[in-house]
């Protein structure tokens, strides 16, 4: 059962302690560790080149906000990627809504043609996103 945020964050911790110049208190990490977890929101059978069958795990970083580089309007967006595992169907399945420690990075890779969903436009991208169990930011790994 998923909480709501507010409902994440330990009752005992005094309201924006740490925030300031001191050092951090406990709400402040743990917000910071809340803050870098991946969903796991599916599964899908995919197949290598030799034909053999596999599980990946379909993983959602939080919600972020991005400028279109066409209309220059924000937008709220999610990462998605995808990442191989050797459990079967039925485990793959109940492992939907689960949390994992880490992020969704971006990175750059050889040019590929995608065909957005929406519209049918291909479009050429430059970048995928990767899993990544290590720390997304200094201060989660200064503080994590």
């Amino acid at each position: 059962m998923r909480r709501s945020f507010s409902e994440s964050i330990p009752k005992n911790t005094a309201p924006y302690s740490g925030w300031g110049l001191g050092l951090p208190s406990i709400k402040l990490i743990y917000l910071i560790k809340t803050l870098t977890m991946v969903t796991i929101v599916g599964f899908e059978k995919r197949k290598n080149s030799e034909d053999v069958e596999f599980n990946v795990l379909i993983l959602q970083g939080g919600v972020e906000t991005v400028v279109s580089q066409q209309t220059g309007k924000p937008y709220i967006t999610a990462r998605k990627t995808s990442i191989p595992c050797t459990f079967g169907d039925e485990f793959a399945k109940n492992l939907i809504g689960n949390e994992m420690p880490g992020s969704i990075e971006r990175i750059d890779c050889d040019p590929y043609e995608y065909m957005v969903p929406d519209t049918g436009e291909a479009i050429t991208l430059t970048h995928t996103y990767q899993y990544s169990v290590e720390p997304a930011t200094m201060e989660e790994t200064v503080m994590g």
